[in-house]
């Protein structure tokens, strides 16, 4: 293996690791190797999800709004260990309550992803990394939907925002 690449896990549709891959190779379009990532939508006490501008060095959609927190699952770590890890590499968030909201494929032209989706909330405020994330903070539903289609989020988080207001019932 190549300890300068990143590796991922490589599983099937219920999320069991059959074999590991390079970044690179899971990235690349061609192997459409279906791997693990977690998402988290961290909610304040005034129901407004923050959301990150993803960093312009990122190798997919780059200068994008997302989910507040996205990362991968590394080879044999645990779902809520990597959502834990990822929310402090990212936003610096130590104490974090979460719910599990749907586990579902998501296919881009470059990748398919096993989506782990959660919601959660802090009492901490997050801190972002800027290795990761070029901007942060927090957006009412009614602003996400103003600009909703507009090109400004990820098509994955426009996606996801649909399935939380489904589950709110917010939606109609």
């Amino acid at each position: 293996m190549n300890t300068e690449e990143e590796w991922f896990p490589v599983v099937d549709k219920d999320g069991n690791e059959i074999l590991q891959a390079s970044r690179s190779r899971c990235h690349d379009g061609i192997s459409r190797l279906l791997h693990p990532v977690v998402h988290l939508h961290l909610f304040n006490d005034k129901g407004e999800l923050f959301l990150q501008k993803r960093a312009m060095t990122k190798d997919l959609l780059p200068g994008k709004w997302d989910t507040s927190v996205g990362g991968h699952i590394r080879p044999g770590e645990k779902t809520e260990d990597a959502l834990r890890r990822e929310t402090e590499e990212e936003l610096g968030i130590v104490s974090l309550e979460f719910q599990f909201i749907k586990k579902y494929i998501w296919e881009s032209p470059l990748e398919r992803e096993l989506v782990y989706s959660f919601r959660g909330s802090s009492s901490e405020e997050p801190a972002i990394n800027r290795d990761e994330i070029d901007e942060g903070r927090f957006w009412s539903a009614e602003e996400i939907l103003t600009h909703t289609g507009k090109g400004i989020f990820t098509p994955n988080f426009e996606y996801e925002f649909k399935m939380l207001l489904s589950e709110s019932g917010k939606d109609k």
